[in-house]
Order: C-alpha cells, then structure tokens, then sequence
C-alpha cells in the first residue's frame, strides 16, 4: 500500500513543477511595463533600446537601426542567440551576461517574471 502511495505522489510532482514555471504573457505584459520606457515589442520600433519585436531567434547585437555596444556585437558574432535560455539568463543580470552592455536596467530577479516576460515577447516573434 505504501509503495502505490508513493508511486501516486511521485507520478504527480513532475506536473506540480511544470506548472509552477508555466509561462503567462499576460502576466509578461505588466512585468514588460518596466522595459516599455526603453523598449518596444508590439511594433519594430527603436527606442532607447532596440525593438523587441522579433527578438525570439534574433542573433543578438543585429536589430537594423540600432546602434549597439560594441560588448553586444561581439556577443553577436560569437554566437550569442536570443532564445529562451540566452533571455532567461540576461534578463536576470544583464551585465553579467555581456559585460559593456548599454543597458542601464539591473535584471528582472524572480524567475517566474522572467518566464513570463519571455512569454509575453514570444507573441511578438512568430
């Protein structure tokens, strides 16, 4: 009786933590209010920073019209790709990520709003 409990708590975990990381655009939407000041992703539109639209697969350092820091051209050219993991990972401490980066922003520290940042700039890069 014991082992079937087990096995039917054990069965359940794996969904209780993809459900805690499920992405909400929505949610996205009212974390992005912070980056709206230098960032578009509704429309390709640059503002303070680049446009966001379309990033999702975006060889970072190469949106036209911007000007970027040198540290993010060279994060380009060595490979650096915005997908989920590369945002995840910039989102929470750009500075850290590439070094020289312009963006004044300190990073976004709850994973749940980063995942959900990224959901809500996925609906914009399709």
């Amino acid at each position: 009786m014991r082992a079937i409990a087990f096995f039917a708590v054990m069965s359940v975990v794996p969904f209780m933590a993809s459900q805690s990381q499920a992405q909400d655009a929505a949610a996205g939407e009212k974390v992005f209010a912070k980056c709206k000041v230098c960032h578009a992703a509704d429309q390709d539109k640059n503002k303070v920073g680049p446009s966001l639209n379309g990033v999702i697969g975006r060889t970072a350092g190469t949106h036209p019209g911007f000007s970027y820091s040198q540290a993010m051209v060279a994060a380009g050219k060595s490979g650096v790709k915005w997908d989920e993991p590369s945002l995840k990972t910039y989102l929470h401490d750009p500075k850290a990520m590439i070094k020289g980066t312009k963006m004044a922003f300190v990073g976004l520290k709850q994973d749940e709003d980063i995942a959900n940042v990224i959901a809500y700039l996925k609906q914009f890069s399709k």
